[in-house]
């Protein structure tokens, strides 16, 4: 055993003894290695024609949306910036590092925001949002991973979401723990209440308010704050998906896909250190360089400090300094 491996090894057992950073956090999201592949012919691709339709039909609206940014008023402008923040935060802080990685405990003033949110970003309730996630980091580029990033670049992106789901994807999701999940009021009300929320959210509210407070048109208000805004917050998620499983470097891992990817970083508003990410889950910052580039890590830590969240779980130096000499590929650079 190298020095950087009972290193980490230290830091893991550590962990195990003086919290639940490890134990709870990374039971349903860390890579299974005991998972193979059936052996034969892939099952064929079934697409889902309402779903091609309807996403052709969104981007096609959000290019016609960017012609009219001209005529939105500069209110209007600001309030599509602040929908897309808002809807972003729903999927980054509630989503993915609260429900899905557990990687901070949030009060239920915050949980009822950051689900209403989400549903302003609508991307699958946040029960099936977290779920599946779970599933790629337990399984990812593999038949199991949701969305693949072996597949393609257009497969990781968007084909996954035109398509059934391979089976190993639905068999593994169901094998999961989520009673975290299941016991969680906020998500099990936003899972019932889910087609309304979304409409009042993600189309109703950003359209309505530049209407009724500043004069904006229906039309200006309907394309540019609730459709483009909604069609840009989906394709810089996806983007986690597909750019940072592709292209980047990997200075902590170099065995796996996952890249640290400075335009998805910025895009997502701190997903992007996607390396870090899949190498510590169970990190709140997704990230070792805390607020850098990350709004995200900085609205939890103003959740924090506002007392409206807590028990930040957090990777020590020395670990991320030993899983960096074990397997990363020389890229590293502190800050």
């Amino acid at each position: 055993m190298t020095e950087a491996e009972a290193l980490e090894k230290k830091q893991r057992k550590s962990n195990n003894q003086n919290g639940d950073v490890l134990p709870e956090a990374t039971r349903e999201d860390v890579f299974d290695h005991t998972y193979k592949e059936k052996a034969g012919p892939k099952p064929g691709t079934i697409i889902v024609w309402k779903n091609v339709i309807l996403m052709t039909v969104l981007h096609i609206g959000a290019l016609y949306a960017v012609s009219l940014i001209p005529s939105a008023s500069p209110l209007t402008l600001l309030w599509s910036v602040l929908c897309f923040l808002i809807s972003a935060l729903g999927v980054t802080a509630g989503a993915h590092r609260l429900w899905s990685h557990r990687s901070y405990k949030a009060s239920l003033p915050l949980r009822i925001f950051l689900g209403v949110a989400n549903s302003m970003a609508f991307q699958n309730d946040i029960f099936e949002w977290a779920r599946d996630h779970r599933v790629h980091h337990k399984y990812s580029e593999t038949d199991a991973d949701p969305h693949n990033a072996v597949r393609g670049f257009f497969f990781a992106h968007i084909g996954w979401l035109l398509v059934r789901k391979h089976p190993d994807v639905i068999e593994k999701g169901r094998k999961l723990e989520l009673t975290d999940l299941l016991s969680d009021k906020v998500v099990m009300f936003q899972r019932k209440y889910y087609k309304p929320s979304v409409l009042l959210m993600c189309f109703f509210v950003p359209m309505s308010v530049p209407w009724y407070l500043w004069g904006e048109s229906l039309w200006v208000a309907y394309f540019v704050p609730a459709l483009l805004r909604y069609t840009l917050v989906l394709n810089a998620t996806w983007l986690v998906n597909s750019a940072a499983h592709m292209w980047g470097n990997r200075p902590y891992d170099k065995n796996i896909n996952p890249r640290e990817n400075k335009f998805v970083t910025f895009s997502a508003i701190g997903e992007g250190f996607h390396n870090y990410h899949h190498s510590f889950p169970y990190d709140y910052a997704t990230s070792e360089f805390g607020c850098k580039m990350n709004l995200t890590t900085c609205f939890i830590d103003l959740m924090c400090y506002l007392g409206l969240a807590k028990d930040r779980k957090r990777v020590s130096h020395e670990m991320v300094l030993a899983r960096i000499q074990r397997t990363g590929d020389g890229s590293h650079r502190s800050g």
